[in-house]
């Protein structure tokens, strides 16, 4: 099941994107309101639900979410939001996003530990 990764301060809140719709992005606009036009780091992972490596990935995920508190994590199911992920130029699944001040710093395609992690320490620079 998909979820959103929101922080709000230093807690992390765990939001079940059907159950809570207004914490995740549902449009193209939404999406830059939420994660492009932030003013802190985001980390956007683009996934599927169908996707094996997204599932593997996301126990590495939610640990970096638990390190690094002063980050948004946003999961982005690329069926349900077709036309974000198309925005975007995501093709492949699992994509990561990282953003700093709204502007993306860089992507990682594929379920790439390391790469993420190297991701995670661009937007902390």
């Amino acid at each position: 099941m998909p979820y959103t990764l929101v922080i709000i301060s230093q807690d992390i809140v765990l939001y079940n994107i059907t159950d809570n719709p207004a914490n995740t992005p549902h449009s193209v606009a939404e999406y830059k309101e939420k994660v492009t036009d932030a003013t802190g780091p985001v980390v956007v992972d683009f996934h599927a639900t169908w996707c094996g490596p997204c599932k593997a990935i996301a126990p590495a995920l939610e640990k970096l979410s638990e390190t690094h508190t002063g980050i948004q994590f946003y999961k982005v199911d690329v069926d349900e939001l077709s036309e974000v992920a198309a925005s975007n130029g995501v093709s492949a699944m699992p994509t990561f996003h990282f953003y700093k001040g709204g502007e993306r710093k860089q992507e990682v395609k594929g379920a790439n530990p390391a790469a993420i992690q190297a991701g995670v320490k661009a937007i902390l620079e």
